[in-house]
């Protein structure tokens, strides 16, 4: 699979490269650069902007430059558009870069004081016919700095398009990316999402003898338990009424590093790869964010997928579909019914929920560490950021869970990176006051990591033919399927009183109050959509209340959710059924394989 994307990217490069030469309009991406040097690329915003773009993230110090090239067609003056951000515009953000096309331009762009993703003129530039063009982004702060794209055209009063279907369908056209999409390969089961719930999964119904695709949007597995994200694993696998369950778990479990180490390999990112990599039945996909679905009645077809380096896309047909996205996107897009932020007591009958429904989330975290050298160090002062006191800052040299921000005063999913943007202000800005306010204690400190990829905790859940509530939690309502054995407290996070005394609207700083639970048992009907016929779900976004997901959500729970659907995968494809047609007909079988008193054997 390896060599298949290394050909494919060759192959779309120059795809790109003959679009390019035909016409007077050149559109370089620039997630696809030949070397993106010290800049990464981002495609966590992918839904909302409809692309990846690459980032500088230098935690105050300037990155490598990022390059590449394009070949003149024709002759003439070219108006130069970037389209860019200035992502901490208070009153101007520290994003700034410098665009070097050829010899003679250069063009800053990232500081403006304007919010929101925009096209930028950067003025004009002379290209003569047959002329081979280096091109360069130079980032000049370390902060975070981003680079979407940029666009030449000799049409001096032409405007790129901004935002929605119109930007996307000019993208595609100017890229020459295909209409239909190369198939990837019919497949039995299509798992999107390559977390612990979309690891298990995958490697669960590989081991049934289903033929598995595996469709992940990084580069490494894992997703808040990776390198990139680095929070330890937590929920129980020795607690379960039924032994089948975990041993992928198991399997796939780095050991506790806790959150936010400093060495990102004892998260395991390699051991991981290297198990699913192993698994006959299995291919797996990695850096393919799957953004669109086909359909017919109420069953999902295929999933749509691009690359997020290459944006060479790939068509995912299958009979089966499992969503462990975390967001739920599969099924938000195949039309699944959803849920999304707190039920009112009215609703659930819960008495930890709200008198109100509202729109309240857990929130997402960006994890930092510092470490102790053996020099001094400065850090820049940061006025963009979050200000901080001797009235109140954070005294740490590493987060822990508690940062987060959400909490309702942000959309998760559609202002997933203004969260994230926020994040970065507070971790910046309270490092700056320790690094020039307590010099005593921190100058021998240096920050060596920071997430720029959130750790989501709360989005959509998608309703399936049972929803979990507290009560269920609580062991009040043991049902005939109950099967994955959860054992996480009821845990819901909520602003830190003394972070919301000084930052209302703008926490970043949560507490909880956990509510001890005994073992208990989460029904298979919560795992598959009541409404998409061919949909499993695992992970986070499996068919809970906004209470009782406070308790399922953790890594280690989810993995075990994957391992059950992959089960109950394997018995779709002997029987030729639906996953409700495993609850209906065939839960006595899928009991006994869950005892160890059965095997699936097709």
């Amino acid at each position: 699979m390896i060599r298949y994307l290394r050909f494919t990217f060759v192959i779309t490069c120059c795809l790109i490269l003959l679009r390019v030469q035909a016409q007077k309009e050149i559109l370089l991406e620039a997630e696809s650069f030949k070397t993106t040097g010290g800049w990464v690329i981002d495609q966590q915003f992918f839904d909302v902007m409809g692309s990846s773009y690459l980032l500088a993230h230098g935690l105050g110090h300037s990155v490598a430059d990022a390059a590449s090239s394009f070949q003149v067609q024709e002759s003439g003056t070219y108006q130069v558009w970037v389209r860019t951000k200035d992502w901490a515009p208070f009153p101007k953000g520290p994003g700034k870069f410098i665009l070097e096309i050829g010899d003679h331009y250069q063009y800053e762009f990232g500081s403006t004081g304007k919010k929101g993703w925009q096209w930028y003129k950067g003025g004009e530039i002379n290209l003569s016919s047959g002329q081979k063009i280096n091109i360069r982004l130079h980032d000049m702060t370390g902060f975070d700095g981003r680079c979407d794209a940029i666009f030449l055209t000799t049409d001096l009063g032409f405007t790129p398009p901004e935002e929605g279907q119109s930007l996307s369908h000019w993208r595609r056209e100017l890229l020459g990316l295909p209409e239909t999409p190369m198939d990837a390969g019919l497949y039995d089961l299509v798992v999107i999402g390559g977390g612990m719930a979309g690891t298990c999964t995958a490697l669960s119904a590989a081991r049934q003898g289903l033929k598995v695709a595996l469709v992940q949007n990084r580069p490494v597995l894992g997703g808040n338990n990776s390198s990139e994200i680095r929070v330890h694993l937590m929920g129980r696998t020795d607690k379960n009424d039924f032994p089948v369950l975990g041993r992928i778990v198991h399997e796939l479990d780095n050991g506790d590093p806790g959150n936010a180490n400093s060495d990102g390999d004892r998260y395991g990112d390699d051991r991981k790869e290297e198990i699913v990599r192993m698994q006959p039945n299995l291919d797996l996909f990695l850096s393919m964010h799957a953004y669109d679905v086909e359909m017919k009645d109420h069953q999902i077809t295929a999933v749509i997928a691009r690359h997020i380096q290459t944006n060479e896309e790939l068509r995912f047909p299958g009979r089966l579909f499992a969503d462990c996205t975390g967001d739920g996107t599969i099924g938000y897009l195949a039309g699944a019914d959803y849920r999304m932020g707190r039920e009112s007591k009215e609703e659930t009958g819960e008495d930890l929920a709200p008198e109100k429904s509202d729109s309240f989330t857990l929130g997402t975290s960006n994890l930092w560490h510092a470490s102790v050298m053996d020099t001094i160090s400065s850090f820049p002062e940061t006025p963009w950021a979050l200000t901080f006191t001797d009235e109140y800052y954070i005294d740490a040299g590493k987060a822990d869970w508690q940062w987060e921000t959400g909490f309702g005063n942000f959309n998760t999913i559609t202002e997933a990176e203004e969260i994230r943007d926020h994040n970065f202000r507070a971790i910046y800005g309270n490092w700056s006051f320790l690094k020039n306010e307590k010099k005593d204690k921190y100058q021998y400190h240096q920050l060596d990591w920071v997430a720029h990829i959130g750790g989501k905790r709360e989005s959509r859940r998608l309703m399936g033919d049972y929803v979990l509530n507290q009560y269920d939690c609580q062991g009040e309502n043991p049902q005939d399927d109950g099967f994955v054995t959860a054992t996480w407290t009821i845990d819901l996070h909520f602003p830190d009183p003394e972070n919301k005394k000084y930052f209302e609207g703008e926490e970043f700083f949560a507490a909880t109050k956990h509510i001890r639970v005994a073992p208990y048992n989460i029904p298979y009907r919560c795992l598959y959509s009541r409404n998409i016929d061919n949909l499993f779900m695992a992970g986070r976004n499996i068919s809970t209340t906004h209470v009782a997901f406070g308790s399922t959500r953790v890594m280690k729970t989810c993995g075990m959710m994957g391992e059950l659907v992959g089960y109950a995968a394997g018995l779709c494809k002997k029987y030729d059924v639906l996953p409700r047609q495993v609850y209906e007909k065939h839960l006595a079988e899928l009991t006994d394989i869950l005892k160890g008193v059965r095997m699936i054997r097709p």
